[in-house]
């Protein structure tokens, strides 16, 4: 199976990464500091021609939009919030996921592939603690741009899924959270390996619990 990653040096990316690369896939990780990865800023349009260019004409199975940040942690709501902040998490956590896609549609089309967007639990309007205000509304214009892309890419037989990989002790996660990537990974290839048109449009956790939108 041919597979991209996005944001494949580190984090769940990388764990993912590492688990197709020993299942024998042929997978491509991306990476801004590339590492022997493919170069791939998702927020800069000339560096996404410029991957799709590299990948040249080849089918594609697979591709998992990892890429994104969390830039707006902790920020204190009478004072944070930049507006920088909000155009720098659009700009990795939305417009690259959709720039990405569009750039390796013909890919997609050719293998009647599948697009696995990572988005997060905090996208769903049933949860609402306060906080993190950007990136629950970056993650939420992620799951409504996977569903939406769901029903135009139908047709040409590509299957979208949205994805929450639980909360993961990574760089972004921290050493609190409650599981390893290595369990992530796990549980959102096999979540990837089931999706199909049948379930396209699909909002779920790394162990395959729907999640309200």
């Amino acid at each position: 199976m041919r597979i991209l990653i996005t944001g494949a040096n580190r984090g769940i990316g990388r764990a993912l990464f590492d688990a197709y690369s020993a299942r024998g896939d042929a997978v491509t990780g991306t990476a801004r500091k590339t590492g022997g990865l493919l170069p791939l800023d998702v927020t800069d349009p000339d560096s996404v021609r410029a991957m799709a260019d590299a990948v040249g004409p080849a089918p594609l199975d697979l591709l998992i939009c990892n890429a994104g940040v969390y830039l707006d942690k902790g920020q204190p709501l009478p004072s944070g919030y930049s507006a920088d902040m909000w155009a720098a998490t659009f700009a990795a956590n939305v417009t690259g996921v959709f720039l990405t896609v569009q750039a390796l549609l013909p890919n997609l089309r050719t293998a009647k592939g599948r697009i696995a967007i990572l988005s997060s639990i905090m996208a769903s309007d049933t949860r609402a603690p306060g906080g993190s205000y950007i990136y629950r509304a970056s993650k939420a214009a992620a799951l409504n741009l996977g569903r939406n892309l769901a029903v135009d890419l139908k047709p040409d037989g590509i299957a979208v899924g949205i994805y929450h990989p639980g909360w993961v002790r990574t760089d972004m996660g921290g050493s609190g959270a409650d599981i390893d990537m290595e369990t992530s990974a796990s549980g959102l290839m096999a979540r990837f390996d089931a999706l199909s048109p049948a379930t396209t449009g699909c909002f779920e956790d790394y162990a395959g619990r729907a999640i309200p939108f």
